[in-house]
């Protein structure tokens, strides 16, 4: 198995629905713009309240991707 090397980067998902909803919208995002995604892990949750209800959910993550091997390796 070769060795690798990865990054991680800070992301906050969002959504009106669900907590779960706004973790997979921020790997989903995520995904179009980071290749290589493997992991996640939740390091806050928050939501916004309006009139005693929840009305937004924010989820901040961090999320690991695999650094592409050069071709010096």
């Amino acid at each position: 198995m070769p060795n690798r090397t990865y990054a991680l980067s800070e992301i906050v998902g969002t959504s009106s629905e669900s907590v779960d909803e706004a973790i997979r919208n921020g790997v989903q995002r995520a995904h179009r713009t980071l290749r290589h995604l493997d992991w996640f892990e939740v390091t806050d949750i928050r939501g916004h309240i309006r009139d005693g209800d929840v009305r937004h959910f924010q989820v901040t993550m961090k999320v690991g991707f695999r650094l592409e091997d050069s071709p010096l390796d």
